[in-house]
């Protein structure tokens, strides 16, 4: 069974607001087996409202509300979505007296106002709210010639969460077929969307019963894998087949098969290997130290490091003779592996890693323009470097050298 998640409120059509009561839906609903294939937001209209119920129920077997369910004018859920069945709209009078129970128990007053919040729509069983006053509604109704399930539940996230969970699932639970949904995301490191999809079009286009869907962010591919089918075991099955497949394809490109961050995979293997790193960043500014500190128990890997932006500094910290900067530059190979070789002998760490660039906009010329960056990785045995050229903004150019500079660790690692 299909679903749509429809998110009411104005606030979330404004850059200060995000709609994550979707993820949360997403997560729920994928685990009963029913595939989200569509997602609004909608604003506190009531005639968009409207129209978008009557849409998601023309094309999906499952509508969940969240949103509008609150005292004020401009909380319109469940006047339109009464207008989209045909339905009235009937204030229950034993909603009202709990409502004002509840308030006198807590010694607070409510106005008249709150009394909307009893409107139930004609035939909806009524969702208890045991988070805030307004009460969710939850329809298993036929319209036209299909059955059709629709929840309204509201708002604020703690509210939403624990009434799905207490009272809207098992209602879910009883009404959909035994359907399960195995997923699975791989991840590949500094090979472009295009590239990658034409290694493994041939292999997915062969496994039409798994959703494949791949996404692409500054040096990283995403290849979300979907399947369901009425037992979980014969989902999961299918989704291990294709992704064996595929890491088969990309080999050594590919280097997470159960979603984890690169700057994870990079610490895993270091512990692996009980060895230490430790980095000496010049146009990343931090960025792959950020990244790495991010993971909790990085401290038993990762020692630190540097941030050497001056050439004096990358003698005073990463012992970078100054001589070796004057004949080849601060942006060279030569100047990257003796940053990392120093790094590491400062640190005392297995593994020193350093990165320095142009990131511009300004910095660049012929010989050296803005997007060169080089990286090096230096170990007891051997010092690797790498030079690559990366094009666009000062921001991208970053963010790339620091996914390049673990893909490297990780490769060294490996």
């Amino acid at each position: 069974m299909n679903a749509e998640i429809i998110a009411v409120g104005s606030e979330m059509l404004t850059p200060f607001r995000q709609d994550t009561n979707s993820l949360y839906l997403t997560e729920k609903l994928n685990a009963l087996g029913v595939a989200v294939v569509f997602k609004t937001i909608v604003g506190d209209k009531r005639t968009h409202l409207v129209n978008s119920v009557r849409q998601a129920l023309g094309r999906v077997d499952i509508v969940v509300i969240s949103g509008g369910l609150g005292p004020t004018e401009d909380d319109l859920t469940r006047e339109a979505v009464a207008e989209a069945l045909g339905r009235k709209l009937v204030r229950d009078a034993d909603l009202i007296a709990n409502m004002y129970a509840r308030a006198a128990a807590r010694r607070i007053t409510i106005t008249r106002n709150n009394e909307k919040q009893a409107d139930t729509v004609e035939g909806a069983v009524i969702l208890e709210n045991t988070r805030g006053t307004a009460p969710g509604q939850w329809l298993d109704i036929v319209h036209g010639k299909y059955r059709k399930l629709l929840a309204m539940l509201p708002g604020p996230p703690p509210e939403l969460k624990a009434m799905f969970e207490d009272q809207c699932l098992p209602l879910l639970k009883d009404a959909l077929p035994e359907r399960a949904i195995a997923t699975r995301v791989l991840k590949a490191a500094m090979i472009g969307e295009s590239q990658c999809d034409a290694r493994i079009a041939p292999i997915y286009t062969q496994y039409p019963d798994v959703e494949t869907t791949i996404l692409a962010h500054l040096g990283d591919i995403q290849v979300n894998l979907s399947c369901r089918k009425p037992l979980l075991a014969q989902a999961k099955l299918r989704v291990d087949e294709l992704t064996g497949r595929i890491e088969e394809e990309l080999d050594d490109i590919l280097y997470s098969s159960q979603g984890e961050t690169l700057e994870q995979i990079v610490l895993y293997y270091l512990g692996m290997h009980g060895a230490t790193l430790a980095v000496a960043e010049s146009c990343t500014g931090g960025l792959i130290a950020e990244r790495l500190t991010d993971i909790p128990g990085s401290s038993r890997s990762f020692l630190g490091g540097a941030v050497v932006y001056s050439n004096e500094l990358k003698t005073k910290f990463a012992g970078v003779n100054p001589e070796l900067i004057a004949r080849h530059g601060a942006v060279s190979g030569e100047v990257a592996a003796a940053m990392a070789e120093g790094i590491r002998r400062q640190c005392d760490a297995d593994y020193g890693l350093a990165v320095t660039g142009i990131a511009g906009p300004g910095g660049g010329s012929e010989e050296k323009p803005v997007g060169l960056v080089y990286f090096a990785v230096s170990g007891d045995d051997s010092t690797e470097t790498l030079e690559k050229r990366f094009t666009g903004d000062r921001s991208r150019v970053r963010s790339l050298a620091a996914q390049q500079a673990l893909d490297m660790v990780r490769r060294r690692l490996m």
